[in-house]
């Protein structure tokens, strides 16, 4: 009895917490509390080597990168944690890059609970879907989708691994071959081994398979959900065209558009400076690779202070864009920058609305992706600025190191752990707001209920340019 009275008290007052804080509000907890338990278990002797040490606010910075699966570190994480550790991280990079509500849901689902319409509303804001109607279907389908992948590619890379004589112990393979797998599908780029792929740098297939794995972690869930109806329609008899969201062909032409874009530009100032000694092929594929890593996945095949100061700030650029929205990867996304580009188009255009793909931009996005790209360049430049006063590194090595936490990508120039304790929290900061997103950050400190006007103010004109 006295139990039952203690669950009916958590339940009251459970349901109070719901009733007062926005969704926003409840999920950003969420985070907040898998990265104190991250702390936790970075603590536990059972996941880490004898006599290791790292300090409180490494741990805490480690534990931010983690659950925002950034990549960055402050120290090597193969003299921190033991195997038993890294298998701890992978569980963490689920919860960070698929989302805490697509875990918990697809339990949910296996174990045939009912998921309420406020349970509804935290998948719709943690997936940031705009409506809350098939999102239970999108996780089922999606997390199905993903494990199913991580164990395909897991397997292969084993099986390459050992074959190729890479790993000479079956389990060293098994081991390094699923890990690799799950921290490309979750953009993690963390390196456990001290040289992240760099050993894999001449193995056309390794990479190759790399960057797929990054485009579908990157690309979407709601991208793959489209790719799933699509493929089961073609088995179908319908004779009806399958229609992609508009959503989707706006991902996958921004996604293109930058990883051709970003390819080229890597490729013509490298091709005759730290790509000069590869053939053409090589050339390319490194390119490639590098405009695909730089996205959201930080890992790297090449030491990043070999490239010139240009092609690192093409990094950062690409870095602070980052993925799709509602997929593992952080940064302001690509639908953002597509969106004001688009309305770039349309003003030189003289057009009063945005269209593409026979279909009209909502005022109501475009106003989100000018605020979002707006306050995310200004964030970022405060940090840059900030941190040029209180470090003593170049402002290079800032740049990279401030849109690579906020892209939650995992790229440096190798001075994170020389940070002072103020540069740690400020890029841990950036890593957070990375995760979240910016919107949600700046949604975070709006009441749950606001009142309308009801009125409006007359409209005058200014001098504008």
């Amino acid at each position: 009895m006295n139990f039952d009275r203690r669950v009916s008290f958590f339940k009251k007052n459970w349901q109070k917490i719901n009733n007062h804080f926005s969704s926003i509000q409840i999920i950003v907890f969420y985070y907040l509390a898998m990265t104190v338990l991250a702390l936790i278990l970075f603590h536990l002797p059972a996941f880490r080597e004898p006599d290791s040490h790292a300090s409180f606010l490494d741990m805490v910075f480690m534990a931010i990168s983690t659950i925002s699966v950034t990549g960055l570190t402050t120290f090597d994480i193969n003299s921190v944690f033991n195997d038993a550790g890294v298998l701890v991280l992978e569980v963490l990079f689920h919860i960070g890059g698929l989302g805490i509500m697509m875990i918990t849901t697809f339990f949910f689902i296996v174990s045939k609970r009912r998921i309420t319409l406020k349970q509804r509303q935290l998948i719709m804001t943690d997936m940031n879907q705009p409506r809350l109607s098939g999102i239970v279907n999108l996780i089922r389908v999606t997390f199905t989708m993903l494990l199913a992948i991580e164990v395909l590619f897991g397997t292969i890379f084993s099986l390459y691994f050992y074959l190729a004589g890479y790993y000479q112990k079956i389990s060293e393979a098994i081991f390094f071959g699923f890990y690799q797998s799950i921290s490309a599908l979750t953009n993690s780029g963390f390196d456990v081994t001290g040289e992240s792929i760099i050993p894999f740098s001449h193995d056309v297939f390794f990479i190759v398979t790399i960057m797929l794995l990054i485009f579908i972690g990157g690309i979407g869930f709601p991208v793959l959900m489209d790719f799933h109806g699509w493929i089961f329609h073609k088995k179908s008899d319908s004779k009806l065209p399958f229609r992609f969201s508009l959503f989707s062909k706006i991902a996958l032409l921004a996604f293109f558009v930058l990883f051709i874009g970003g390819a080229v530009a890597i490729w013509l100032l490298e091709k005759d400076h730290s790509f000069a000694d590869m053939n053409v092929f090589d050339q390319w594929l490194n390119s490639s690779f590098y405009s695909m890593t730089t996205r959201n996945a930080g890992l790297q095949i090449h030491d990043l202070s070999s490239f010139q100061n240009t092609t690192l700030i093409i990094f950062a650029l690409l870095m602070f864009i980052g993925c799709s929205p509602s997929s593992v990867g952080g940064g302001v996304r690509t639908t953002t920058i597509a969106i004001i580009g688009l309305y770039l188009y349309s003003f030189l255009k003289n057009e009063n609305d945005i269209n593409v793909f026979g279909r009209k931009i909502a005022q109501e996005d475009v106003r989100k992706s000018v605020v979002v790209f707006m306050l995310s360049a200004g964030m970022c430049l405060f940090s840059i600025l900030f941190l040029t006063a209180t470090e003593d590194q170049s402002l290079i090595s800032i740049i990279v190191e401030v849109t690579s936490a906020f892209g939650t990508t995992g790229l440096s120039l190798g001075i994170t752990a020389d940070l002072s304790n103020t540069g740690k929290i400020m890029i841990a900061i950036l890593m957070f707001i990375g995760r979240i997103g910016m919107l949600y950050t700046l949604l975070l400190f709006v009441p749950k209920e606001t009142q309308d006007l009801g009125y409006e103010f007359p409209e005058e004109k200014i001098i504008i340019g």
